[in-house]
């Protein structure tokens, strides 16, 4: 997933998708990219589990799945609160060492 989003226009057809669903020559469009290399795109972004699509006729309609981004936010606070915790135990433990320093 975070492989898919390093790119910065897989991030700008996330950031479209968070408003409403696009058709691949929607982002190829707005994008200024070929068609052929949106639909690469998109499919970097359905495997990671961030798109869903939709065919019918000639024209792919993407959606955003957005539980897939709510486990990816998850996983981020998960490190966050760890980080954290570490980070207050460091500064604890330095702040005690000035302290008998002083003395």
């Amino acid at each position: 997933m975070f492989r898919a989003l390093a790119d910065g226009n897989r991030r700008a057809m996330i950031d479209r998708l968070s408003k409403s669903s696009a058709s691949a020559g929607d982002f190829s469009a707005q994008l200024g990219i070929s068609l052929p290399a949106t639909l690469q795109h998109i499919a970097v972004l359905e495997q990671a589990g961030l798109v869903v699509t939709k065919k019918e006729g000639r024209v792919r309609t993407c959606t955003l799945d957005t539980g897939a981004l709510s486990r990816a936010e998850h996983w981020i606070n998960e490190r966050r609160t760890l980080w954290g915790r570490r980070l207050d135990a460091l500064g604890a433990l330095l702040e005690n060492d000035v302290i008998e320093e002083d003395e």
